[in-house]
């Protein structure tokens, strides 16, 4: 049964909360981050990129640190305060799109994850983990929830209800056109019903931040060996995440795009795709396939249809029936070499809120050869692979919602 907690959250004053919140900081242009850092001086990324204090940029356990010295400066200017009782934050975002995403900010335990009880359907590189462990420990906090979903509760889905129809804590609007709002919960009528919701349940489901997940793990383990007292009710046993019930999830596909067929030519390279799929030329319309086990194919100026001849490929399990893994064990590995779908520089992803357009067009410039339409992965294949204890190959989904980082803050 999972353990699911309100922890009490550092966060920003309410007159601060908009020019704080920050975007994930990969997510940014070197060109967005100059001018964010420049112009905002309580933007989230003063604290993330501490070396732009001294125009310079600093890496490994020194930045660390620094990182960790400007979260200080912002408690100590007041820009941050702590609630003095657990909450659970209720957050809603209404993204750019229209789309409505309602959730609830809390603590997950990390004996769970180790447990199963939250669920995987990804591998992670020991590398990032150890890594991302490592900051964690030096800086102290976690500012990036990780993305939970259970199944849809009706009885969750009315306390929800009634708590947003009340007056929100923040509201802002992104100059992402997102507008998110938080409402803080420390009712304790409302905290008893939420916990024992989710204790009746019997898992709840990585969405995505794998690898935060399992590094707040690792910091777990690492932090109760060196605690000769350690009693099990720490805050590092236990790590942020944003939870929303599965109907609430957006998931959106990558898809796939090669710079060469391996040296084969156009012709070659479709005769050995007739082994395995049937082929049709839709020429210059736009096609994006429709069922699952089909895929789009963009080569040459024309778009193809590929279907799967399901004669020649046996699916003994969740893994084999997954479109992105079909895609490589059919053609990326066999027919254009690819072995090492994390790494090899000759395969980009592009995830589908860009669509077969955007791939279309990075072909028509040369910069690939050949592209790959896939649909997106339902909620239940990744329930069903996570039940399964297996994992899909990278770049399998694009999900939403994306919480911006730096609006409640976990401190272990």
């Amino acid at each position: 049964m999972p353990t699911i907690l309100p922890f009490k959250a550092v966060r920003p004053t309410r007159d601060k909360v908009s020019l704080l919140a920050s975007r994930s900081y990969e997510s940014y242009t070197p060109e967005e981050r100059e001018s964010r850092l420049r112009d905002n001086p309580f933007s989230f990324l003063q604290i993330l990129n501490p070396g732009f204090k001294y125009q310079k940029e600093i890496s490994g356990k020194q930045r660390y640190q620094l990182v960790r010295n400007r979260y200080q400066e912002f408690k100590e200017d007041e820009i941050f305060m702590q609630d003095r009782e657990p909450c659970y934050y209720f957050y809603k975002i209404v993204n750019r799109d229209g789309l409505e995403f309602n959730g609830i900010v809390a603590a997950a335990s990390a004996e769970d994850y180790e447990n199963n009880l939250i669920k995987k359907h990804e591998s992670t590189i020991e590398y990032r983990e150890n890594t991302f462990k490592e900051y964690l420990k030096t800086v102290g906090f976690n500012a990036e929830a990780v993305l939970l979903t259970y199944p849809d509760h009706p009885e969750i889905d009315e306390m929800i209800a009634e708590v947003m129809a009340t007056r929100a804590e923040y509201e802002f609007t992104t100059t992402y056109r997102d507008t998110h709002y938080v409402w803080n919960i420390d009712d304790k009528t409302i905290v008893e019903k939420l916990q024992g919701h989710f204790a009746e349940m019997d898992a709840v489901y990585i969405a995505d931040g794998h690898h935060r997940s399992s590094s707040s793990a690792l910091l777990a383990a690492n932090l109760k060996a060196e605690n000769k007292n350690h009693k099990g009710d720490e805050p590092y046993n236990y790590f942020m995440s944003f939870l929303i019930p599965e109907s609430d999830l957006k998931i959106y596909e990558f898809n796939r795009l090669v710079k060469d067929l391996n040296g084969l030519s156009k012709e070659e390279f479709l005769i050995q795709l007739d082994a395995m799929y049937r082929i049709e030329n839709r020429g210059v319309a736009y096609y994006k396939p429709s069922k699952k086990h089909h895929f789009s194919m963009y080569l040459d100026g024309e778009f193809y249809s590929l279907y799967l001849r399901k004669n020649n490929y046996t699916i003994n399990n969740a893994l084999e029936g997954l479109d992105t893994h079909i895609l490589y064990t059919t053609i990326l590995q066999p027919i254009l070499g690819i072995d090492d779908v994390r790494n090899d520089t000759r395969l980009a992803y592009a995830d589908g809120k860009k669509d077969m357009v955007y791939v279309k067009g990075e072909v028509d410039k040369e910069n690939y050869k050949v592209g790959f339409g896939l649909l997106p992965v339902s909620v239940e294949e990744m329930k069903q692979i996570a039940d399964e204890g297996l994992t899909m190959p990278p770049k399998s989904t694009y999900i939403e919602p994306k919480l911006r980082s730096g609006v409640t803050i976990y401190e272990f």
